[in-house]
């Protein structure tokens, strides 16, 4: 008996056999520690791919971020500054070191981080002699954070910028990389990234002192002597050899992955863009954008709502996910300081993420066509009647 179509993901995994052939080597050279030829060739490869002068290879994107923070020494009770319209890494981040989010939202042109929006939350901590220590400003769903207009302000107020690079590895703005905007860098390469090392995440920043301190804190802060010395604490977050050498097979073919993506992209727009109601989400001049994951908009005048195509989707064995949750909303921070405009909260309302991976094939693609033009013909053959 047939089991149906086979599943069509979100974002899976995009191997080939460079990764293979690196990952044997290290594994036939027994070194399958955090240490090794392929940690130290990745560090190299990355700060040279984004154009950084130092990179670090961490376990997770998290735990850059993590490390970014007390590298700003960041303290309990201090404030730092980030996006609503994110995962919920980066306020994790910030709660792990006993600080607080206090959370601004996106501007319509990019879903990332609303410049005015944080121009007056600084005016008004200023006002209140309390500034925050940093602002976090994540870059959404592959592209940058107008990072032209958020960095004077930052810098006339004096906050140190950490950009979560996490989804834009690849992607730019006005010609600079993703991860070069702020003081310290962080990107993830966690199984559904463009590319990735199954779990990991980078550290990028342009100061030595910053990169050596942050690989001495990721392993376990043990200071230079013959036996274990540790005068301060320290993480186990450095990445392993093995998956260093993935790591280094996968950005190899990195341009390739972001080009495959934003073909995918506009497949989508070319076969669903005349659809009422459904809008992309923007990518403004001077932006490049990955399109880690192809986002549509479905507004509910149409008569078809996000829930009506993910449902359709997901009978149909294929998986699609809401955009995300804003973070000023969910119970974990629902009791932190908000500069909101509304816009994430309508993103959430309406945001469907289709299947974007790089190893989708163009019959797999057409296949979510379909289902979602069948799904419009379906609402006007009732309103018709």
């Amino acid at each position: 008996m047939s089991s149906g179509p086979p599943r069509i993901y979100l974002s899976p995994p995009h191997m080939g056999p460079t990764e293979l052939a690196r990952l044997t080597e290290a594994f036939n050279c027994n070194q399958i520690d955090t240490f090794g030829p392929h940690v130290d060739g990745l560090e190299t490869d990355f700060a040279e791919k984004t154009g950084s002068q130092h990179a670090v290879a961490v376990s997770s994107g998290t735990a850059a971020l993590h490390l970014s923070l007390r590298l700003l020494k960041i303290q309990p009770g201090d404030e730092v500054l980030t996006s609503s319209f994110s995962s919920i890494a980066p306020a994790n981040a910030i709660a792990y070191l006993g600080a607080r989010p206090v959370f601004i939202d996106s501007d319509e042109a990019t879903w990332n981080m609303d410049p005015q929006l944080l121009e007056d939350e600084l005016k008004r901590c200023a006002a209140g002699k309390r500034l925050p220590k940093a602002a976090l400003i994540v870059n959404v769903y592959g592209q940058c954070a107008n990072y032209r207009d958020l960095m004077p302000i930052c810098l006339r107020f004096g906050i140190p910028i950490v950009e979560d690079a996490a989804e834009s590895l690849g992607a730019k703005h006005r010609d600079v990389a993703a991860g070069r905007f702020g003081a310290i860098g962080c990107f993830s390469l966690g199984g559904n990234k463009i590319i990735t090392t199954s779990v990991g995440g980078m550290l990028v920043t342009e100061d030595k002192a910053w990169a050596d301190e942050a690989r001495r804190l990721a392993t376990m802060a043990s200071d230079p002597s013959t036996y274990y010395e540790h005068t301060t604490m320290g993480y186990n977050y450095r990445m392993s050899h093995l998956l260093a050498a993935i790591g280094r097979g996968q950005l190899d073919v990195l341009d390739d992955r972001v080009a495959t993506r934003r073909r995918i992209f506009d497949r989508y727009v070319n076969g669903l863009g005349d659809l009422p109601g459904i809008t992309f989400m923007p990518q403004p001049d001077g932006f490049f954008s990955t399109r880690w994951m192809a986002l549509i908009i479905v507004s509910p005048e149409s008569g078809v709502t996000r829930e009506d195509i993910q449902m359709a989707l997901e009978s149909e064995n294929i998986e699609s996910r809401p955009v995300w949750r804003p973070l000023h909303v969910q119970p974990a921070f629902s009791n932190c300081r908000l500069a909101t405009n509304g816009v994430s909260e309508r993103l959430f309302r309406e945001g469907l993420c289709l299947p974007s991976g790089s190893s989708l094939s163009e019959d797999d693609q057409q296949r979510v066509v379909d289902l979602v033009r069948a799904q419009y013909r379906s609402v006007a053959k009732k309103v018709s009647y």
